[in-house]
C-alpha cells in the first residue's frame, strides 16, 4: 500500500496496459500513454501535440471536449489513426466524476478489428 501511496498518478496511468486519454475543456491532450498512442500509430509525446478534433474523427469539436467525452462515454468513437485510417474504440466514462471537472480522463478498448470482421 505504501508504494502506491507513494507512486505518482502519471505513472500509474502509462503503466496502464489499456489505452488512457486526458483532454482539456479547450481541446488540448493533457496526457496519453502509450498504449493511446500506439492504438493511433502515434508517440504519447506526438498525440499530445494534437487537438481533440485532430483525433477524434466524427465528434462534434464546436462545443467543449469535455462535455462531449462525457456525452459520448461508454459508446464507440471513431479516432484517426497516423496512417489516415479510422481506429473504432469503445470510450470509458470519464475517471473524474465532478461536474465541474475541467478534464475529461477516459479508457479506450480497440473494437477496430472485431467490428470489421463483424461487419463482413
Amino acid at each position: 500500500m505504501e508504494l502506491l501511496q507513494q507512486m505518482p498518478a502519471l505513472v500509474v496511468l502509462e503503466r496502464f496496459p489499456v489505452p488512457v486519454l486526458a483532454i482539456a475543456e479547450d481541446g488540448s491532450i493533457l496526457f496519453a500513454n502509450t498504449a493511446f498512442g500506439e492504438m493511433v500509430g502515434l508517440s504519447n509525446g506526438a498525440v499530445m501535440e494534437l487537438k481533440f478534433a485532430e483525433i477524434f474523427h466524427s465528434l462534434p469539436a464546436d462545443d467543449s471536449a469535455v462535455s462531449v467525452v462525457r456525452a459520448h462515454a461508454d459508446l464507440i468513437v471513431e479516432l484517426q489513426h497516423q496512417d489516415g485510417s479510422i481506429v473504432r474504440a469503445r470510450m470509458s466514462k470519464s475517471a473524474l466524476l465532478r461536474g465541474d471537472d475541467p478534464v475529461a480522463l477516459a479508457c479506450f478498448q480497440d473494437l477496430t478489428e472485431k467490428l470489421w470482421t463483424e461487419e463482413l
